[in-house]
């Protein structure tokens, strides 16, 4: 930075960006060859070559932002504007689901019986295990917002112990869905109902295991003293994301689990 006359980060030349888009390539290569010729190689290679670039890129990024001092406040702001469309996106994401769900449920076809939920399908009890996962997701995003505040008062203790706290409670959730899925009386094969409620409650459970590993490098990384009360963004992008990750959970119980039972 000494010989910069502005505060913008130029990065250096990086491999990364070609071994991702390789992994990329293998992944869905991998992907047709274990559907069609039963053989997982390629998806095996594409997935080591995706984390090794995963762990080398981030770290790579951690020492930029962290020891290296290219993180200025425009650098930051535009981390910002990044996260904020990248959760954009995933609203999007989730709306097409949403959108399936209430055109086969408000307008029931002669394949469903002309009611919803479908004629066969037992639907769960919204009052029971999802009820009791969206308190616990609640209480998630109340921990995290505490994560929040201590690390902006330089609050270590605090910070850490939240942030074991909301792991915790984001694993238990995993673990309740997983029980879920496998007591539900239906499969994703049972029409729309089930493809609509496996696919939108799978990937959202997807996103909370990737939330929980998101909180659980910002915990690795507050053990290693890497934030400050004026310099952590890496954990505001895992607690937006969180709370992403709650409010969609809120509109899938909703109109899902109660609504649509």
């Amino acid at each position: 930075m000494t010989h910069q006359t502005h505060a913008y980060h130029m990065v250096n030349p990086s491999p990364w960006p070609l071994t991702g888009a390789s992994a990329a390539f293998l992944l869905t290569s991998g992907l047709a060859t274990w559907f069609h010729f039963n053989s997982t190689l390629l998806l095996l290679m594409g997935l080591t070559l995706m984390l090794l670039t995963m762990i080398q890129w981030w770290r790579d990024m951690t020492r930029e932002g962290t020891f290296q001092g290219h993180h200025t406040t425009p650098v930051q702001n535009g981390l910002r504007y990044g996260m904020i469309l990248f959760i954009t996106s995933e609203v999007f994401f989730f709306l097409g689901f949403f959108w399936a769900f209430y055109n086969a449920s408000l307008a029931p076809t002669l394949e469903t019986g002309e009611c919803w939920p479908p004629m066969g399908i037992s639907p769960l009890n919204p009052f029971e295990v999802p009820l009791l996962n969206t308190a616990v997701l609640l209480a998630s995003g109340v921990s995290v917002t505490w994560a929040h505040h201590s690390i902006m008062q330089g609050d270590r203790e605090g910070t850490i112990q939240s942030l074991i706290l909301t792991i915790i409670l984001g694993v238990y959730f995993t673990l309740l869905q997983a029980l879920e899925y496998l007591e539900a009386p239906f499969t994703i094969a049972d029409g729309i109902y089930g493809s609509t409620f496996f696919v939108a409650t799978g990937f959202h459970g997807l996103h909370v295991i990737i939330g929980s590993l998101f909180l659980l490098t910002c915990l690795s990384r507050q053990l290693v003293y890497h934030f400050t009360s004026h310099h952590h963004f890496g954990f505001e992008a895992a607690a937006w994301y969180w709370h992403f990750v709650d409010v969609v959970w809120l509109f899938l119980y909703v109109s899902i689990y109660w609504w649509g039972s």
